[in-house]
């Protein structure tokens, strides 16, 4: 039997500010629109782009701390899964889609609150992280490449 996948990766800007909101039981939540584009031949053969806006929500215990981050016109990356809401309006029967975001990613843009001005990048995830994982610690990167094989002689090969 085959199994169902319920998967959204998306990377795209916020059109709002968060909202952080507050459930019956005190927890709280964000909720924010990020806009995706998509590119569209037209008839005439220009390109142009086709935003789409998708709602998310995000029930992290970090929420209210990552609020401040997530301000219109930041790129962010979320991974998620989508839930559908049914409701009823005036006797009509109401659905909407939203992505429940598991990992959200700070990407760029939108650094309204921030000092440093610069670009960067951070992960918050509602499940807790592989320590082991956490502990990795990789080595710096030298931006300058180093000597290439043409100044390497015979003699200093080890073998």
């Amino acid at each position: 039997m085959a199994t169902d996948i319920n998967s959204v990766v998306l990377v795209g800007r916020l059109t709002r500010d968060a909202m952080l909101r507050y459930s019956s039981s005190g927890a709280g939540f964000l909720s924010f629109t990020v806009a995706v584009n998509r590119s569209k031949r037209n008839a005439d053969g220009s390109w142009t782009d086709e935003p789409s806006f998708i709602d998310c929500v995000y029930f992290g215990q970090n929420s209210q701390s990552i609020s401040q981050y997530l301000v219109k016109g930041k790129q962010v990356a979320v991974q998620g899964e989508l839930r559908q809401s049914k409701w009823e309006t005036d006797g009509q029967q109401r659905s909407k889609l939203d992505v429940v975001v598991n990992t959200l990613s700070l990407l760029s843009g939108g650094n309204q609150g921030q000092t440093t001005g610069g670009n960067f990048s951070s992960q918050y995830s509602q499940r807790p992280q592989n320590p082991m994982r956490d502990n990795v610690q990789s080595a710096p990167v030298s931006p300058v490449p180093g000597p290439g094989p043409e100044s390497f002689e015979d003699d200093s090969i080890p073998f």
